[in-house]
């Protein structure tokens, strides 16, 4: 079901860390190597020296079949795992103390917060076990297995039009493509390849200029897409791939035919370039409005994240109901959603003439009354009061919890005179019971 491009094989990790030959050409065979488990000191990129543990060995075939070691570094977030060679060990330290203070910008939440990184892995194993702990016994196993067969990231970048992008996480790409350390892929019709000679022979073939499906938005240089993931199986599936490199807990790979991918694009005289997308369950017991969303990383810190927010709350309106993401939420996802959630709300209570209800303002947003209400608590604005929440704020509140969220507030908005969007019968008639 995924596109074959090249027929030569890619070197396997796993004969590659079973092999004592790749070792013995690196080093001399009497020399101390890394070994698969172990821990070591390890140089990073910012010239510190941290504890990390070997989780994989491979061969590059492009540095000239030299061996790199796959490594995890304690208490940091698997983000930050890296292949890396033999000259960034010291062997002689062991293991170093997990105290260490060094704080980092972590650019993956897209804000100006800083963490120290021991912080931010405590945080993440934490919520981790929570989800879990969340999910019923069979799907926590199948939870677990697939945090333990994603560990290793094979493709450390991609080629995607003009960008070359680092990838943060695991993609199940079939064996052939998914151990290589660079993937090319096309940024129309999303076909991935091994070689770079390929690449440049399908860019010349690919007739392709915009995802497939109907677009039922254009304003200026931005377009949207929806694509139905029955009719256009392969492009979602590759989608999907695509979007694994990028996101840790998302499992969707090949079961996309009950969704729907709303895909935004820049649009210049060439084509239309992706940008990002989000999923949507045709039809959703929960009346979740969003699956899985993501901002490739060119394009963040633009708004773009927003938007598709934006986006899926306009098809909930006009399908006449309320709508929620999918739940339980990540980390990051809880930050843009709050953030998001937070300025409609506050700008609607602070154009309000009388007072409004929950209800009131469910109504208007189409966001449901819960998330309303989780929202207006975090701003200490509700009161739960003879068995009803009532929200109490004074107009300087108000402006004063703006004021704080100015830098969050939604970048680009979403035009609905440009929108050309109907829903299914069949979601129409769902929405009125």
């Amino acid at each position: 079901m995924s596109p074959q491009v090249d027929s030569s094989s890619s070197p396997s990790s796993s004969e590659s860390s079973k092999s004592d030959s790749p070792l013995k050409n690196a080093n001399e065979s009497d020399t101390k190597v890394p070994q698969v488990g172990q821990v070591y000191s390890v140089k990073r990129l910012d010239g510190e020296w941290w504890s990390a543990e070997v989780l994989e060995t491979r061969v590059n075939e492009a540095r000239s079949k030299s061996v790199e070691y796959f490594v995890h570094f304690e208490g940091l977030d698997k983000r930050l795992d890296e292949w890396i060679d033999i000259e960034r060990f010291d062997l002689s330290k062991g293991e170093l103390p997990k105290h260490s203070k060094i704080e980092l910008e972590i650019s993956s939440d897209l804000s100006e917060r800083k963490l120290t990184r021991h912080q931010k892995r405590k945080n993440e194993i934490t919520n981790n076990v929570q989800l879990i702990n969340d999910l019923d016994p069979t799907t926590a196993i199948l939870e677990k297995e697939h945090e333990e067969l994603t560990k290793v990231k094979y493709i450390d970048k991609i080629q995607f039009g003009k960008y070359e992008i680092d990838t943060w996480y695991f993609s199940p790409y079939p064996d052939e493509f998914g151990k290589q350390s660079k993937l090319f892929i096309c940024e129309y019709c999303l076909k991935y390849m091994k070689l770079e000679l390929s690449y440049r022979y399908h860019l010349s073939e690919c007739v392709a200029r915009r995802p497939p499906g109907k677009e039922i938005y254009r304003k200026g240089s931005l377009s949207v897409f929806e694509v139905d993931g029955k009719d256009f199986k392969l492009y979602c599936q590759c989608l999907c791939l695509l979007a694994k490199l990028f996101l840790d807990h998302k499992t969707l790979y090949f079961d996309v035919v009950p969704f729907v991918f709303y895909v935004l694009t820049e649009v210049d005289k060439v084509g239309c370039h992706v940008v990002g997308y989000f999923s949507k369950e045709k039809d959703s017991s929960d009346n979740n409005n969003l699956a899985c969303i993501l901002t490739l990383p060119p394009y963040q810190r633009k708004g773009y994240g927003k938007f598709l927010i934006s986006f899926s709350y306009q098809l909930t309106k006009i399908e006449g109901v309320c709508g929620s993401p999918e739940k339980p939420l990540s980390d990051l996802g809880k930050l843009s959603y709050r953030s998001y959630w937070a300025w409609i709300i506050l700008n609607i209570l602070k154009e309000a003439s009388g007072m409004l209800s929950i209800k009131d303002i469910s109504k208007m947003t189409s966001f449901t009354q819960n998330d309303i209400i989780e929202t207006l608590s975090s701003l200490n604005m509700v009161k739960y009061w003879k068995g009803q929440h009532i929200i109490c704020v004074t107009k300087k509140a108000i402006e004063e919890h703006l004021k704080l969220i100015e830098n969050k507030k939604p970048l680009i908005e979403v035009d609905p005179d440009y929108l050309i969007w109907e829903p299914p019968k069949k979601q129409i008639k769902h929405s009125k019971k």
